[in-house]
């Protein structure tokens, strides 16, 4: 279905963050799961040949200030230098689909590939906001950085329109922050892949054990607890010049109280520790007590 001939479309950076004062239906940050993300690059790699980008459907939770993106899917569109086509029936059938197996999740907007936002963005965005009435449809932009000068990475906008009569083609995409969370189940993939990817050959590994984990895990910490050594002992000696911003944070992380964890968690998870220990002890002695007695009436 053509959405209609091209006009403008405005990007704009503000001074100041997004205040869901103005507009409670304003959504004031971004996140997106790996999941959703692997969906997006999947369907750019299928693309066609000539095709410049690829959009589709982003499905989550919302709450009055923040979108929780879970998952995507595609959706068949083409465009011109003279207009743009999206297959709505197609959207529709999808999302009835995904709504039976994810009843949850509900439509919170579109994603495309690319950070190029025209007029045919505004007028796709104005198809989504229809979609996902009464709230704003968020737009996410990926980068894969396969075009050069354009580094890969994800930007998440809001839309507002322009002018006292404002058309579906004019309207202005403000930026919303993005932020990527991983499950631990979602992390422990994506590190799989991450690791396979630098390998010397292209092989699967074999997803790791509680213990390798674990041990990668402290390994992991023990690295960034070298990096934060090495920066402050430069800039104890002027070898490098302080970042506020870093120092701050570093204040803030590790001069947080640990009373609460000495009294509480770590005590009571000790307590477990210990009582299950006992318990596996007292299993064995039963056991052997047991089975020497087998042996004894056995004779």
């Amino acid at each position: 279905m053509p959405l209609g001939p091209s006009s403008s479309a405005i990007h704009i950076h503000p001074n100041v963050p997004v205040s869901a004062q103005n507009n409670p239906r304003t959504p004031t940050s971004i996140t997106i799961h790996p999941v959703a993300l692997f969906s997006i690059l999947d369907h750019y790699l299928r693309r066609k040949d000539d095709q410049d980008r690829v959009i589709g459907t982003l499905l989550g939770t919302r709450t009055d200030a923040e979108i929780e993106v879970r998952s995507s899917f595609a959706v068949l569109h083409s465009e011109t230098s003279e207009q743009v086509a999206v297959d709505m029936e197609y959207h529709r059938t999808m999302y009835e689909l995904h709504h039976k197996v994810n009843p949850k999740e509900v439509i919170v907007g579109w994603y495309s590939t690319g950070s190029n936002l025209n007029t045919y963005s505004a007028l796709i965005q104005n198809f989504y906001s229809q979609e996902t009435t009464p709230h704003q449809a968020i737009h996410v932009s990926l980068d894969t950085g396969v075009e050069p000068g354009q580094p890969a990475g994800v930007k998440g906008y809001v839309s507002s329109p322009v002018g006292v009569f404002p058309k579906p083609e004019n309207c202005v995409f403000v930026p919303v922050p993005v932020e990527l969370q991983f499950r631990d189940s979602e992390r422990r993939g994506v590190d799989l892949l991450t690791s396979t990817a630098v390998s010397e050959n292209s092989t699967s590994q074999q997803p790791l054990s509680d213990l390798e984990i674990l041990e990668s895990s402290i390994q992991s910490v023990t690295s960034m607890i070298d990096r934060v050594l090495g920066y402050v002992r430069a800039v104890l000696a002027g070898e490098t010049k302080g970042d506020p911003a870093i120092g701050r944070y570093l204040m803030d992380t590790l001069g947080a109280s640990t009373d609460d964890l000495e009294k509480g968690g770590f005590n009571g998870r000790l307590q477990d520790t210990l009582m299950i220990s006992y318990l596996a002890n007292l299993v064995r002695a039963q056991a052997e007590v047991s089975s020497r007695l087998a042996l004894v009436g056995a004779s």
